[in-house]
């Protein structure tokens, strides 16, 4: 009888795993594990054929040596920061992520930090719970129509936000090097990243945490934000220098901001960005949709049987792709 393909998963936040079991049923063994670092999981990978990652790393090129009959790696998710691209590709070891994960609801998580930036609505939130009925807190209020919404990355989400933005009668400029100006028919203008920072009202991060965009927003970037303007982080924590936000956030060379991502994460209790009135933080939330986690199960799992079968993967990583 001819061995069964071994599939690992690594850790999982769902409350069932029916898809992954109906869909490799006969195909294969399934090895579910809820773990968090690669030295809780590496007992039960010697011998898979398939790693399934969902949070669990990073994954390494020591890691990799270690389950070297492993052919794939198919992440729950659109990111690949917690694995080493150019580690798998040495190893011969495809990766896979899902691009079209939860784009709507990162893209409206975005839209609605930037609104309660504009509109105060977590500090009024706050002030009404503590028995205070106050205007002049919240002050200044800001109006959508006519301001100006930076886009640094424009793939699918920086492309839904600013389709959103339209609908708000929103200025859009975007910094993507990988992406010309009308290429995909969304209304927004290409600048150069000084440009973006310097004009916009509301900066929102879009690009994927690679070694180019990792503190990209620091010191330097901050400084040419407008006092006014408000940062949204809904892509990666670590795009962000914690400490030089911290910094600006005191020297009031921001407005504020809103973050559903943090680094680290979670963020510790207490931190010098907690209990500010004016920052936001939600607990890495915008790709949260009950409905979206069984599609994510089954694309992650036709990617197993597609390359189990030979037949073409769907969202293969590339390692130079930079946005």
């Amino acid at each position: 009888m001819a061995k069964k393909t071994k599939v690992v998963l690594t850790d999982y936040v769902w409350d069932s795993l029916d898809v992954e079991k109906k869909m490799l049923e006969g195909l294969a063994e399934l090895v579910a594990l809820k773990t968090k670092t690669p030295e809780e999981f590496l007992p039960q990978v010697g011998d898979c054929d398939a790693l399934l990652n969902t949070y669990a790393g990073p994954i390494t090129a020591d890691v990799m040596a270690r389950m070297p009959n492993c052919k794939i790696i198919a992440r729950y998710g659109i990111g690949v920061d917690t694995i080493d691209l150019d580690a798998a590709t040495k190893a011969g070891i495809i990766v896979t992520n899902n691009p079209t994960y939860c784009i709507e609801e990162v893209a409206e998580h975005a839209m609605a930090l930037l609104l309660a930036c504009a509109r105060k609505v977590a500090l009024y939130d706050r002030l009404v719970r503590a028995g205070k009925w106050e205007l002049p807190p919240g002050k200044p209020i800001f109006r959508m129509a006519g301001s100006t919404l930076g886009l640094i990355g424009f793939g699918h989400i920086g492309r839904q936000v600013a389709a959103r933005a339209a609908a708000f009668d929103m200025r859009v400029l975007f910094y993507d090097p990988a992406v010309e100006e009308g290429q995909h028919g969304v209304k927004a203008k290409k600048a150069d990243l000084r440009e973006v920072l310097r004009e916009a009202d509301f900066v929102s991060l879009h690009p994927p945490l690679v070694p180019q965009t990792r503190k990209m927003i620091n010191d330097e970037t901050l400084r040419q934000m407008k006092p006014t303007a408000f940062l949204v982080n809904c892509a990666r924590g670590p795009i962000v220098d914690t400490d030089a936000l911290v910094r600006a956030l005191d020297a009031k060379t921001i407005a504020g901001c809103a973050l559903d991502t943090t680094d680290p994460e979670p963020l510790p209790d207490p931190h010098p960005l907690r209990g500010r009135e004016n920052v936001i933080i939600t607990p890495h939330a915008a790709n949260t949709w009950d409905m979206a986690l069984p599609e994510l199960a089954a694309r992650v799992e036709r990617n197993v049987l597609a390359f189990a079968g030979g037949t073409p993967l769907e969202g293969v990583a590339d390692p130079t792709l930079l946005y």
